[in-house]
């Protein structure tokens, strides 16, 4: 250090001041400049990823909560749908019973008019029989009875005693 003082040159100080000087300027202007505006505009791009990336994030919530909105909807329509449906069907078998429960009535009904029907039916049948049967069995135990003359005429005596007395 003591050389450097002792042998001082103001010479070649001011031209090693004065090439620092211009080197100082010929970076300023060739290499500080661009080097600067290089990061000024990669600081801009990497801020305008930023902002977009902010951007896309509240995108994202808003779009993740309109999707849970429609999903949100969407499971009221399908629960009001199936009420629905379950309301529907709970009415049709309802219905159906009621239909099916008169349609008994009405067979029921029906049955029994046809075989009271019958019934009337079967007893007038019978009757002609017993009646048809009586006549016949009358005819001939009036046959055997009038067959005979004496039996006719007790007959016809004591029909005449059985007439005044009524």
């Amino acid at each position: 250090m003591e050389k450097l003082i002792n042998e001082f040159s103001f010479g070649l100080f001011f031209w090693q001041l004065f090439l620092f000087v211009g080197l100082l300027l010929l970076l300023r202007k060739f290499a500080w400049k661009p080097i600067l505006e290089a990061l000024e505009t990669r600081e801009e791009g990497i801020q305008s990823a930023l902002d977009q990336a902010e951007n896309a994030k509240k995108e994202m919530a808003n779009l993740q909560a309109d999707n849970e909105k429609l999903l949100k909807d969407a499971r009221a329509e399908r629960e009001a749908l199936l009420k629905e449906a379950r309301e529907m069907k709970d009415k049709m078998i309802s219905d159906a019973k009621a239909e099916a429960q008169a349609q008994a009535a009405s067979l029921i009904s029906q049955a029994q008019d046809a075989i009271e029907s019958e019934k009337k039916a079967a007893l007038a049948e019978l009757t002609s029989q017993v009646a048809t049967l009586s006549i016949d069995i009358a005819e001939k135990v009036v046959r055997g009875e009038l067959s005979n003359k004496g039996k006719q005429e007790e007959l016809v005596a004591s029909m005449l005693d059985e007439a005044k007395l009524n």
